[in-house]
């Protein structure tokens, strides 16, 4: 059977740059208009121009080192034949505007499955999809890495266990349980049924026991857990052994507040940490960060306002004197704000990094910060995966998502799902009813 050829968008490229070599003994069929619409971007200084100009320079060099031209294909390591389509069909339907330049990649997918072609056609855009699907086209996202999220790991767990097993746990630090499926720095409630005795613990992998969190009886910076999920939570913040922590839910449970207190208690109370450095990716409705006039720092204001608003609500639980302690924080240059942008080709040692609204990175920008961590380096991710703000992302197909289901059995990293709204009584019914 003939293999399928599978017609890039050029968003699919913009999302991944390694795209090109995700089809496998398959015909990769770039349209010619995507080049030019990649030509355009790659002067943006920005992931998207990034993207762009690394699969530019990535058809550079099959034209230099392949075999054959990108017109009538070459071979590459997997197999796959990647080569460029001039043509398209211009005679389909005067209705089908030729002018935008996406009709035109459809039409060119359209051409090749007229000509007898197993054209599937791949994009992420879910209005291209449909236009393609109208026109008789096999269309599909693309999917190359997607975890369902409903099913996702959680990293914690309610477990029914007897009283002897409480005080055996309470009296030797630790307890051997034999229980499926645990996984690495995964936290447990033990309770005993229709008892009040309850203990919360965590499983360590290399002892393959039970064992205690962290005491924490003055909280972290003013704050105290509210609830078990917050207080595992802080575990994984507060243990220098773990280097990577990941965060979700919904607004009001925690994260950032949690994640930011526990970074100014290790950088400025016990000084593992050399710096702060906080960042979120700048998705505001289509916008940069380039439309705000000023300097990139005056720029950043805007986007970490809740990180300001997080520090202000410390300081004021912390000190008789907030507004001191939060200048004295900003003075130290020890709490240092940056772009997503800008994080690229850097090379951060003893840094506490926490990386806010994380659910609208790619996989690929995910992996593009956790490779700029160095020696003694602690990367925390937080964000609420059903509440995208990414046109191309979804709840399975984000880049926390797919980061928390890849690491969960790395005894350096630690996951914890937060349920339960504590911002107030209205957020909290918000949360769950709209």
């Amino acid at each position: 059977m003939k293999p399928k050829t599978f017609v890039i968008d050029t968003n699919v490229l913009l999302h991944d740059p390694i795209a090109l070599t995700q089809f496998p003994h398959s015909m990769v069929v770039v349209p010619m208009m995507v080049l030019e619409e990649l030509d355009a971007m790659k002067k943006l200084h920005s992931e998207l121009g990034q993207n762009a100009r690394q699969v530019i320079r990535y058809f550079d060099s099959l034209g230099r080192v392949g075999s054959g031209n990108l017109h009538e294909g070459i071979v590459i390591e997997n197999g796959a034949t990647i080569r460029i389509q001039m043509n398209v069909k211009t005679d389909y339907n005067s209705a089908f505007g030729l002018s935008e330049k996406r009709n035109q990649i459809i039409m060119a997918a359209y051409l090749l499955c007229e000509q007898g072609d197993r054209v599937v056609f791949v994009s992420k855009n879910f209005a291209a999809r449909v236009k393609a699907g109208a026109v008789g086209l096999e269309a599909r996202d693309y999917e190359k890495e997607k975890v369902p999220y409903d099913d996702i790991y959680g990293g914690f767990r309610e477990v029914e266990v007897s009283n002897r097993e409480i005080d055996a746990f309470y009296k030797d630090g630790l307890l051997d349980l034999e229980l499926d499926g645990l996984i690495s720095n995964e936290y447990c409630l033990l309770q005993v049924p229709n008892g009040n005795s309850t203990a919360v613990c965590r499983y360590h992998s290399d002892t393959k026991k039970l064992v205690p969190l962290i005491s924490m009886k003055n909280g972290v910076w003013g704050v105290k857990p509210l609830n078990v999920e917050q207080r595992c939570a802080l575990d994984l913040l507060m243990r220098d052994d773990i280097n990577l922590v990941t965060l979700t839910g919904p607004a009001g449970t925690g994260k950032t507040l949690l994640a930011l207190a526990c970074a100014l208690h290790k950088t400025f109370d016990e000084g593992i940490y050399s710096k702060i450095l906080v960042s979120r990716p700048i998705v505001p409705l289509g916008k940069d960060i380039g439309h705000l006039p000023g300097t990139k720092e005056e720029k950043l204001v805007h986007w970490m306002q809740p990180i300001y608003d997080n520090l202000d609500f410390l300081c004021d639980s912390l000190s008789r004197e907030p507004a001191e302690t939060v200048q004295w924080v900003l003075d130290s240059n020890r709490l240092e704000m940056e772009a997503m942008t800008y994080i690229r080709g850097r090379s951060l040692p003893r840094m506490f990094m926490i990386i806010d609204e994380a659910q609208n990175l790619t996989p690929h920008d995910i992996k593009t910060v956790i490779s700029r961590a160095g020696e003694g380096t602690k990367v925390v991710f937080t964000g609420d995966p059903t509440q995208i703000d990414n046109p191309y992302l979804d709840k399975d197909s984000n880049g926390l998502t797919v980061v928390v289901d890849k690491f969960k059995n790395h005894d350096i990293a630690g996951h914890m799902s937060l349920t339960k709204t504590e911002r107030s009584k209205l957020a909290g019914i918000a949360a769950k009813i709209m």
